[in-house]
Parts: C-alpha cells; structure tokens; sequence
C-alpha cells in the first residue's frame, strides 16, 4: 500500500507510446487504442489507492482537498494545450490547429467524451483536442467514485466493498450489452461514462483487494505465486492485441460480440499485468519498467505527452509529407512540450496547490498520510 510503484509508472510510458502509434501508423499498429484500457484501468486502481491510504491512515478522506488537488494536478495542462492550440489555430487558421476554438470548450470542461457522441448537438471526434475524451470519463468518474467509495466504507468492510465494487463492474458490463442490443453507435460505446465505467472500476477493485490483504498471509503468497505466471501471460496477450487487434467498426456478430465484452477483458487483462508489477517488484518486467528510461517519463511527462501528441501531429501533417519523417519528428516534439508543460505548468502550480492544501497540524496520522503521499 505504500511507496510509489515505479513500474506503474513505466506502464504509463508503454500505454502512451502505443497510443501515438495509434494514431500515426495505425496500420503497423491497429491496436494501439488498447493503451487507453489500461490508461483506465490503472487510473482506477491509483485513486482508489490512494483514498485508501488516507483512510486507512487517517479514517476519514477530506473530500475537499482531494478534489483540489486532483484539479491542480491535471487542469493546468489541459488549460494550457487549449490555449495554445486555439491560439495557433486563431492566428494561421489553415494550420491543423484551424478551427479548435468550438472543441476547447468541451475539452476544458472535460466533457469532450460527451460530444464525441453528439449530447451537445453533432459529433466531434477527430479533431486536435479529441483525446481529451479519457481524461473527461476519468473526471467524471472522479466525482462519484471516492463519495460512493466512502460511502461504502462507513457501513462494511473492505473485503465486502471489495465484492460490491466488482459486482458494480459487472453490471455495467451489462448495461453495455443492453446497449449493444439496442443499437447504439460506435461513438457512444466508445466514449460513455458508463460504457468505460467497468474498466474504471476493475481497477479500483483490484486495488481494494490490496487494501484488505495482510502482507504474508497465506492470501498474499497466492497472489503472488499467481503473479508469477499469470502476469507474463496477460502482458503477452496485451501486447500481441496492440499488433493485431483491430476494433469493429461495422455493426454485426464480431461488432457485438467485442464491444460487449472486449472492454472488460482488455481491462482484466491490464489488472492482472498491474497486480503482476505489484506483487512481484524485483521481477523481471517491473524491472524493466522501473528503469528510470522508462519510469521517469511515466511519472512525469506520460500525461502531457498524451494531451500533446495528436495536436503535434495534425499541425505537421500538412507541412512534413514523409510519414516516416513526421512520426519521429512528432515524437520528438511531443516529448519537448510535454517537457515544457511539466516545467513550467504542472510542477509549479502543483507545488504551489500542495502549499495550501496540506493541513497545518502534524499528528501522527497525518504525518504518516503525508509521507506517504508524497513516496
């Protein structure tokens, strides 16, 4: 439960990585969107971590300062891409930064899941800031998430919270076949709240498992032994898909058969892999992504890097028509503002918003909550 998980960190360089691939040599790489699964996935075992230290340390969560910090930690980048890019795009409107002044509006509210499918009127999938899709499920999940966590938390025990949260997954997993059913749209099973909700959630609870584990028990040496085999084996399979899954497009058998249950398996799948680098630190893939090559650009620049690199991309395709030389000079430019935005965007306000919110006393729990946030 505590420290940092360096591997974690250089899973988030991996995803990242295979989502530019995505969206720049789609066909070497057609399941290169996989990385958002696991972005999923990883992103509900992380909060719901560390909720769980605070509350297991303190036992309470203060909401207030949870939020807070949440929106200081991701917002000012975000703030910072749409303005640059409608700056730009305002400036030299031919560029492929044209025309994003409609699309900052949803992407700062972090609604753009939302529009994606056409709630505010036509869909907008494809432009510059379309990514920031992910990052508006995430939020929206963030708002319900830790109240209905706590919520739980006040009336049983982790491990029966732990079988709620996976039974909470399963039924969005059924929702989504209601849907699938029912005929929706790609766009709408690709960007819903509730239709990426299972994977938030299969995350979350695999990170309530953790909590209510003893390190040592006779549970701990299971999943550890468990670990050994099944983590390598979920990593392959996750890899292989990145090179040869392509996601229907085209309703019919494989269309239903994927999208009711394609979600959730790609999540179990990056959950067993999370689990794996966990459990098993000093094995041979958490070493590999705990080297600091790997590591440190997950902790650091991985979040601006996603946010920049389709807009980087999109401004070079017209002006470099070499497709392998505009990959890598867009990955070099990727790195560079994500670079610039860490900097000079996120660290410091980051900083400055850890300043104000943490607590002024230094009891013991606190004390202990704080060290290990900051680990």
């Amino acid at each position: 439960m505590s420290g940092r998980k360096h591997a974690l960190d250089g899973l988030r360089t991996v995803a990242v990585a295979f989502v530019f691939l995505f969206h720049t040599v789609t066909e070497l790489v057609p399941g290169g969107s996989i990385g958002v699964d696991v972005f999923f996935t990883l992103s509900g075992f992380v909060i719901t971590l560390l909720i769980m230290k605070e509350y297991q340390a303190t036992g309470r969560l203060r909401l207030g300062v949870f939020y807070a910090k949440r929106l200081a930690r991701l917002w000012p980048a975000l703030l910072a891409v749409c303005a640059v890019v409608v700056t730009v795009g305002f400036v030299f409107p031919r560029s492929g930064w044209g025309g994003q002044e409609a699309n900052a509006i949803p992407a700062a509210s972090y609604v753009m899941n939302l529009a994606n499918f056409g709630v505010f009127g036509s869909s907008t999938g494809g432009n510059a800031l379309s990514p920031t899709w992910t990052l508006a499920v995430e939020e929206q999940f963030y708002l319900v998430w830790p109240v209905l966590l706590l919520v739980m938390l006040r009336f049983w025990k982790v491990r029966t919270v732990t079988w709620l949260t996976a039974v909470l997954a399963a039924g969005f997993l059924v929702s989504r076949f209601f849907l699938v059913i029912a005929g929706a749209p790609l766009s709408r099973l690709y960007n819903g709240p509730d239709t990426r909700a299972d994977q938030l959630l299969l995350g979350c609870t695999l990170a309530l498992v953790f909590a209510s584990v003893t390190p040592g028990s006779r549970v701990h040496a299971s999943l550890q032994a468990g670990a050994r085999w099944a983590g390598p084996l979920a990593g392959l399979a996750l890899v292989v898909a990145v090179f040869a899954l392509r996601e229907p497009g085209t309703p019919g058998t494989w269309f239903s058969i994927f999208w009711t249950f394609g979600p959730t398996l790609l999540a179990l799948l990056a959950g067993v892999v999370i689990g794996s680098l966990v459990l098993r630190p000093a094995g041979p893939a958490s070493r590999i992504l705990s080297h600091p090559w790997l590591a440190n650009p997950g902790r650091d620049l991985s979040y601006a890097a996603y946010l920049w690199h389709l807009p980087v991309y999109l401004l070079l395709m017209p002006l470099v028509p070499s497709l392998w030389l505009r990959v890598p000079l867009a990955a070099a430019l990727t790195v560079l503002m994500a670079y610039l935005s860490f900097r000079f965007v996120e660290r410091p306000l980051r900083r400055w918003a850890s300043g104000k919110l943490e607590p002024e006393d230094r009891t013991p729990q606190r004390e202990e909550a704080r060290v290990m946030r900051q680990a």
